[in-house]
């Protein structure tokens, strides 16, 4: 009996352990139920906050760009007919500026940004302040209509399908801006535009209204431009290399070589502006260029002596504290690259614009009109806002995905942009800056992977299979080498290099056919 209760009890409290565990688990089921609901609101919440995000970029730029339509058509007294025109014009400009501003900026900003000198954050408000000051102050108010004389429009076009050669021309280059921007891939904004103005004056009155000649400088741009940009940098680089890095007192060598490289800067800068920068508004001649550059040496080199020295007082013999003497001098180049860019580029968003709205008051087609206050506002304000919004995703691409960038590499390919400009511009070669930005930092990569070996590790006769005995034993020695620039950039940029003109000339021509069987459909 006393048997049978001890089972009975025994077996009643396995059943309380075992509902016990059931409802254990069931509890913990319900509680991972509620967890995972919540992880699922959270989950969703965050794509929602994500999506808002990534659209607030493209509400803003649409807000833009009807500020510039209204602005446009308030700005200038047309007829009723040509209202359309005008309000598309100024939204078409505005688009182009803004697709400016993500894509051609980057080419500056990029190597600052890589060299973790500047923040993305502080590199496109530095670079949109400049670029604004470039446009408004040194873009000048005079623009030529056929982009840099690509087409040679003569009596035989009428205003009206000069006005729909121009607005197709700028908005096929914004079109494929965009679309490069998207694929990040840095191009030539002025090729783009002198794409779609040579696509579009084919489509409008035939071969015969381009000029073959610029257009074939412009190719030989696409080699000149990298080729000389990367051979430049790669010098420079080396000889900081030779000079400062490697050798043993570093920091000896930097108080010496350093405060010559700032002078060579602002040299080079000082030519640069004035050949470059400021030829819309200042036209020195070229003995007082010689001697402003020559002036502003011998200054820079004079003040940047204390400064190196005593900022040398501060760091070790490392290369990596070594490397902080070159930020100062990066930030400045590349501020007065933005400058000088803004000033040169907003022409391409503008120039059109501007010779479409010349036509609306002289009836007829001129090589040069003067800019309005309000198409120049349109384009600076342009540049700056796609700098902001839409910048920052191109400047990581050119800065961080091409090649590992510090602050003595990026300065080598800012002051590379600088003096290749005004190599070519000596020696009459036709050059493009983004192209000798690019190849700049291609210059740079390949140099390291020539003079460097990062991996020291000896080949093992294991990771490699030969043919015979005597192959194995002939490459115990060999070394691996690292590939310090990623080819894939290197054929996605060089190809989107090539299409750009005809790209860009495809889709002028079907927009100028569209356009015209609109104007005629009304």
């Amino acid at each position: 009996m006393l048997l049978l209760a001890c089972h009975y009890e025994t077996d009643n409290v396995f059943k309380v352990t075992v509902q016990g565990a059931i409802m254990k688990k069931n509890q913990l089921k319900q509680s991972n139920r509620y967890i995972n609901d919540l992880r699922r609101m959270n989950y969703q919440q965050g794509q929602v906050k994500n999506a808002r995000s990534g659209l607030l970029p493209f509400v803003i730029a649409a807000i833009f760009l009807i500020i510039a339509g209204i602005y446009g058509s308030l700005s200038l007294d047309v007829a009723s007919e040509d209202i359309v025109m005008l309000v598309a014009a100024a939204i078409i400009g505005g688009y182009m500026a803004l697709n400016i501003g993500a894509n051609d900026v980057a080419n500056n900003m990029g190597p600052a940004v890589g060299g973790k000198v500047l923040t993305v954050t502080a590199a496109v408000l530095i670079a949109a302040v400049c670029e604004s000051a470039g446009a408004i102050l040194a873009g000048g108010d005079v623009v030529q209509t056929v982009a840099k004389g690509i087409i040679n429009p003569g009596d035989g076009v009428t205003a009206t399908d000069f006005r729909n050669l121009m607005l197709s021309a700028l908005f096929a280059a914004a079109l494929w801006i965009n679309l490069a921007t998207f694929l990040n891939a840095p191009v030539s904004t002025t090729h783009s535009i002198v794409g779609g103005v040579m696509g579009a004056g084919i489509a409008g009155a035939g071969f015969g209204l381009v000029n073959w000649i610029t257009m074939s400088k412009i190719a030989a741009s696409w080699v000149i431009s990298p080729v000389f940009g990367g051979i430049v940098a790669a010098a420079l680089l080396l000889l900081i290399k030779v000079k400062i890095l490697n050798v043993e007192d570093r920091k000896q060598a930097a108080r010496r070589w350093v405060p010559v490289l700032i002078g060579l800067m602002a040299s080079a800068f000082v030519a640069y502006m004035a050949m470059k920068g400021l030829k819309k508004i200042w036209k020195p001649s070229t003995i007082e260029i010689y001697a402003y550059s020559i002036a502003a040496f011998f200054i820079a080199w004079l003040l940047s002596v204390p400064y190196i020295a005593k900022r040398a007082e501060s760091i070790t013999n490392r290369k990596k504290q070594i490397y902080t003497l070159f930020n100062l001098p990066l930030v400045i180049g590349v501020s007065l690259l933005c400058f000088a860019h803004g000033a040169n580029d907003v022409a391409n968003a503008v120039g059109p614009l501007a010779a479409i709205v010349s036509t609306f008051s002289s009836g007829g087609v001129a090589a040069k009109v003067s800019i309005p206050l309000w198409v120049m506002i349109i384009g600076a304000a342009g540049l700056a806002l796609g700098l902001l919004l839409f910048g920052p995703k191109l400047i990581n691409t050119v800065g961080e995905k091409i090649t590992r960038l510090n602050a003595p590499r990026a300065y080598c390919v800012a002051l590379a942009s600088a003096v290749t400009v005004l190599i070519a511009t000596t020696l009459g070669l036709p050059v493009s800056s983004t192209h000798i930005a690019i190849g700049a930092i291609f210059g740079v990569g390949f140099l390291r992977e020539f003079i460097e070996n990062p991996d020291k590790k000896r080949l093992k006769p294991s990771h490699k299979l030969n043919a015979t005995a005597l192959d194995a034993f002939q490459n115990v020695n060999i070394r691996l080498r690292r590939k310090l620039v990623r080819r894939q950039f290197v054929l996605s940029i060089g190809a989107a290099w090539v299409i750009t003109v005809p790209a860009s000339a495809t889709l002028a021509a079907m927009l100028f056919y569209v356009l015209q069987f609109l104007v005629s459909a009304v």
